[in-house]
């Protein structure tokens, strides 16, 4: 089987730069770098050229994204306190105008716009007393996987696969689960990145009979008190821009929108435009 991703090091005298090579999602992405930008962009280009890719994603310091403009990117969106405490920058270049095309756009505006009209002070729903909740372990990998094969048809990640899940989690991801009579009904997890002191909350699923209660909002607050014990501030999330349940949960949780990146991942059926949410966890105001 091909293998879906990878991460590659380059480096020279000039410059040292760490790549995400997403062969699933036919796009590039650096996340780590320094030195001369020019160079790694010769680099990304033979990347493209090599391997087809038709999105390249670069995370650009503070100081160093409007530089990027003048290599034909533009700011999809802002990680507030990304990399310990400061800000990160998620240009983006496209390779053809299908992919930098959006179809949905004004529909997404639109959705994104009644969440604001629904506000962030949204009763809590009482839940049934078979529901109960906790934190996943490895045991429970292949029971997940059965889960994120129930609701996804296309997934940006193997997540229905049992032993890709139980990696996930020994690799320090938290996940928090709802059981109902024995069975995982919903789920979702923290993807911990302890060098720059973020976390990003996803692989949020929940079966669709059991999306009434308010299950995800709720293991959402889980993770979140989970991240402040390991003193994580900056919590974010790529919801699905055409997805009004999930960005409303963000949004009641105190989460601000601050981008949306174009065709950015496979899930469900299409490449999809994702809202970027985040929260800053040591702000006991939000």
């Amino acid at each position: 089987m091909r293998v879906q991703s990878e991460q590659k090091r380059f480096q020279t005298p000039s410059y040292v730069a760490d790549v995400f090579l997403d062969y699933f999602n036919q796009r590039v992405r650096v996340e780590n770098y320094r030195g001369n930008i020019k160079q790694i962009m010769i680099v990304l280009d033979q990347l493209v050229d090599d391997h087809q890719f038709t999105k390249i994603i670069f995370h650009a310091k503070p100081e160093q994204w409007t530089q990027l403009l003048s290599f034909g990117f533009e700011l999809e969106a802002v990680f507030k306190g990304y990399s310990n405490g400061s800000d990160q920058y998620a240009m983006a270049k496209y390779k053809t105008n299908d992919r930098r095309t959006s179809e949905h756009w004004v529909k997404e505006d639109d959705i994104l716009l009644d969440v604001y009209q629904k506000g962030r002070d949204v009763k809590a729903k009482e839940l049934p007393e078979e529901y109960t909740f906790r934190r996943a372990i490895e045991k429970d990998s292949t029971k997940l996987a059965e889960l994120y094969n129930k609701v996804f048809d296309i997934y940006p990640t193997p997540m229905n696969e049992a032993h890709y899940v139980q990696k996930v989690i020994q690799t320090g991801s938290i996940f928090y689960i709802v059981e109902c009579k024995g069975e995982i009904v919903s789920a979702a997890s923290a993807d911990v990145n302890r060098t720059y002191h973020n976390a990003e909350l996803t692989d949020c699923a929940t079966v669709p009979e059991h999306r009434k209660y308010g299950l995800m909002k709720k293991i959402l607050q889980k993770l979140e008190e989970e991240l402040k014990k390991e003193q994580i501030f900056c919590a974010f999330s790529i919801a699905r821009s055409l997805s009004f349940g999930m960005n409303a949960v963000f949004y009641q949780l105190g989460f601000d929108y601050t981008g949306r990146l174009r065709k950015n991942c496979y899930i469900y059926d299409k490449l999809e435009d994702m809202n970027v949410w985040v929260k800053d966890l040591s702000d006991f105001n939000n």
